[in-house]
């Protein structure tokens, strides 16, 4: 019964990962088995989805203007918001991926750790405070603040959905095939139950019940990873030294996990990746919207503080947790399995090495924590696509309709109708893209997603903040050739051209495009707007010192509603 339940969750993780696969190890390929009722992972579930379902009855009777709907009215404590952008970055494949990668490779896990963390100063010194001072709802307020409004918003709309799109792609696919395994019902009425409670969550509650579904999810998360980090610890006499020399001892490599290299074979395209990751998360549009909703500068500072120590807090859990399965899973019989490749029998953890993290939860706290943590991993998907639905509504209500199409002209209760229906035709759009792509590799879009937010949303967001000289031309036209040229170099290269389309060899040599698509975006910016001689041009540049002057300063920065 453990071994069918341990395989069963081991399927779903792999699929997991499979969907963020950043730093997983290799997923499973191959169709997903329906399988038997998991009763302790679906009773955890139902609990969350009736609490969080709670909070949106909740959130619904307190929403009532546009700014309630898109910031939560503004009156997020930075605690809080901290929690909630904390909880849209610990993912679930963060999670199992990194913990996985620590117990087979030892050091060299941290180092993908620290390098998903370096990208948080970037969003402390550079975004945060000024955003918030400059924009209300969405990053397209602070992109054309002293730009042309139609185009610069048009283009930041497209950035968004196109964003929003692959992100939720590979969240709903490895969302139905969790809920598939652990329900045991079909992959196309998994889908549908993720869609429908995405739409409840944000055309019911907007972003007071999204926010609060995050909070608790993180706290869920962090309370999971707390309690198993602090089982590994208490064996080992809550000694890092003993823990160390036991994963040593019990590791097929030896002494060699605690030393780093081996792990990054390709120092360009590590180097690519690590400058998605970095710039990619200033870029993310669900991640910006959260600095709206606090009530000025200084609460949103606070954010970006907590919610650093609490991702640095979970991946020193997760390297503990790695070391942890090293210690209780790796090469135990119970947690084992061989399979055949290549023709030859080889052994495994069952479901792969993306389980690590959810082998260790039964093997210290039993079947009901073993729910627990694969009820958390779906809390955690449930959670990011809601936030992805409210930021690509948003763009469509706030900058197509009201600033492109509307000019102005309308109302918040019509802007708020209308981001309510775009949540309904998003969460539409999103099931029938999950259930089209189920057999599909989606593993690339999240990369996807990651390199277009670096190469066109976060070049244009810094530079209409420090650079006086940027234009509407430059910033369009710029920000198209990032975009597009991210697009074009993963279809051409190994994880499209390649592993999707079957073609013998890429057209471009690397996986990640940012490195090349990231500074070709900036040089594009800088030329078209250097080239920029007309009256409008002179007026923008002419703007800039007042706009400066309140991104420092915060005067005349939106402030939070009166509930």
């Amino acid at each position: 019964m453990i071994r069918t339940l341990h395989g069963r969750l081991g399927f779903a993780a792999a699929t997991l990962c499979a969907a963020l696969p950043l730093w997983a190890a290799p997923a499973l390929d191959g169709p997903v088995e329906q399988r038997s009722l998991n009763w302790h992972a679906i009773v955890m579930f139902f609990i969350f989805v009736a609490f969080t379902l709670g909070i949106t009855y909740w959130a619904a009777r307190r929403t009532r203007s546009a700014k309630d709907f898109y910031a939560a009215g503004g009156g997020i404590t930075g605690f809080q918001n901290g929690l909630a952008i904390a909880g849209d970055y610990m993912s679930a494949a963060s999670f199992l991926g990194i913990s996985a990668l620590v117990m087979t490779s030892g050091f060299d896990g941290l180092i993908y750790s620290i390098g998903f963390l370096v990208g948080w100063p970037i969003i402390t010194f550079l975004v945060a405070e000024r955003l918030r001072n400059l924009g209300k709802y969405t990053f397209a307020d602070v992109a054309s603040y002293r730009l042309a409004q139609t185009p610069v918003r048009t283009f930041a709309a497209i950035g968004t959905l196109v964003v929003v799109a692959l992100y939720l792609i590979a969240q709903m696919v490895g969302a139905g095939k969790l809920i598939q395994l652990l329900f045991g019902m079909s992959y196309s009425s998994a889908v549908m139950l993720v869609g429908v409670l995405m739409v409840l969550y944000v055309t019911f509650g907007g972003m007071l019940a999204t926010t609060w579904v995050q909070i608790i999810k993180a706290v869920m998360l962090l309370s999971g990873a707390t309690f198993m980090a602090a089982m590994v610890l208490s064996l080992t006499g809550f000694s890092f030294e003993t823990m160390f020399q036991t994963a040593v001892a019990s590791h097929p490599k030896g002494s060699a996990i605690m030393s780093p290299g081996g792990l990054v074979s390709n120092p360009v395209d590590a180097i690519s990746l690590g400058i998605g990751l970095m710039f990619g998360t200033a870029g993310l549009p669900h991640i910006l919207m959260r600095f709206f909703t606090v009530k000025d500068a200084k609460e949103a500072r606070k954010s970006v503080f907590f919610a650093t120590g609490f991702i640095g807090y979970f991946y020193i859990l997760t390297f503990i947790i790695g070391f942890g399965a090293i210690m209780l899973v790796l090469g135990k019989p119970e947690f084992t399995e061989t399979i055949m490749k290549d023709g030859e029998p080889v052994k495994q953890l069952i479901g792969g090495a993306n389980m690590a993290a959810v082998h260790l939860a039964g093997a210290v706290g039993g079947d009901y924590f073993l729910g627990f943590i694969s009820a958390v991993a779906f809390a955690t998907i449930l959670a990011v696509v809601s936030g992805l639905a409210l930021s690509g509504a948003s763009a469509v209500s706030h900058d197509l309709y009201a600033n492109v199409f509307a000019r102005g002209h309308t109302n918040e209760a019509k802007e708020v109708r209308v981001s309510k229906i775009a949540t309904v035709v998003l969460g539409i759009v999103a099931i029938i893209l999950g259930i089209t792509f189920e057999n599909q590799n989606v593993a690339f879009m999240v990369g996807l997603a990651f390199a277009i937010a670096a190469s066109a949303n976060f070049p244009v967001l810094f530079l209409s903040m420090f650079w006086k000289g940027l234009t509407t031309r430059g910033a369009v036209i710029g920000g198209t050739i990032g975009l597009v040229s991210a697009i074009l170099m993963i279809v051409l290269g190994p994880a499209v051209w390649v592993k999707t389309l079957g073609h013998p060899a890429a057209l471009f040599p690397y996986e990640n495009p940012s490195l090349f698509s990231m500074p070709l975006a900036f040089f594009s910016i800088w030329l078209f707007s250097k080239l920029d001689n007309s009256t409008r041009a002179a007026n923008e540049k002419a703007l800039f010192l007042p706009q400066f002057i309140r991104s420092m300063t915060g005067i005349g920065a939106e402030g939070a509603s009166r509930h």
